[in-house]
């Protein structure tokens, strides 16, 4: 557990660097930009999807008997919005894994982990199938767990959902660029629970408000301080 604090510790620390802190920002304005421009070009499809869907949950019959209307009209703009938020906040975090993450463990290894031979058991494919895999298995527990909504069960759920997501995808981007592949096995088998409290922790962050803006790199950076000291650890045990 103090390796995990020490990581996060760390993060904190380097999250508001200069060097860092355009990494914090530009995922989270490419995802709104992105996300944006979908929303004007496709709004009637996206508005008909959510239709059907509020239909489908009976929430659409609800709404058509809310009086006065503009209430109605609020509550819909404000379930928009609310489905809008998640979708631009795993944008980010696929930007900050794809695209920022590489950055930051150059900077992080340069300042604290400068002794630490980059062996290169992951690279650009690997991390794009990562992370695309990371979020088709993050969508499906959504999905799979509706059920679990009906019987109080569901809570659960976005923390579970939040933990798998945040270590599926970072670990891997984290070790790419240092570790073997063989390296790689053995951390991510190994430390299998710590990699998941990691998840936890970072992913409660998306919970909460204004916080979730640096939840992104905040979590890259706690991963990446977490991966490079467990491999310089495994590395003095069994130098090569």
């Amino acid at each position: 557990m103090s390796a995990i604090l020490d990581a996060l510790g760390r993060a904190l620390r380097d999250l508001f660097r200069l060097d860092v802190l355009w990494t914090v920002v530009w995922p989270i304005l490419a995802a709104s930009f992105i996300w944006l421009v979908l929303g004007i070009s496709f709004w009637s499809t996206f508005s008909g999807w959510i239709a059907q869907a509020l239909d489908a949950a009976g929430i659409q019959t609800w709404l058509a008997g809310v009086e006065p209307r503009w209430v109605a009209n609020a509550l819909q703009a404000t379930l928009h919005v609310l489905l809008f938020v998640p979708v631009v906040y795993l944008t980010a975090l696929f930007l900050t894994a794809i695209f920022a993450a590489p950055a930051l463990v150059r900077l992080v290894a340069r300042r604290d982990y400068p002794a630490l031979e980059a062996r290169r058991g992951g690279g650009l494919v690997g991390s794009i199938v990562n992370a695309v895999v990371a979020l088709a298995i993050y969508v499906a527990l959504w999905l799979v767990s509706i059920p679990l909504w009906f019987f109080g069960a569901g809570f659960v759920v976005p923390f579970v959902a939040a933990a798998y997501l945040n270590q599926r995808l970072f670990r891997y981007d984290a070790l790419a660029e240092h570790a073997s592949r063989d390296e790689m096995r053995t951390l991510l088998a190994r430390h299998r629970t710590a990699w998941w409290s990691l998840g936890l922790l970072t992913g409660l962050l998306q919970f909460v408000p204004f916080v979730n803006l640096f939840a992104p790199v905040l979590a890259a950076l706690a991963f990446i301080h977490f991966a490079l000291g467990r491999l310089q650890v495994l590395r003095a045990a069994s130098p090569a």
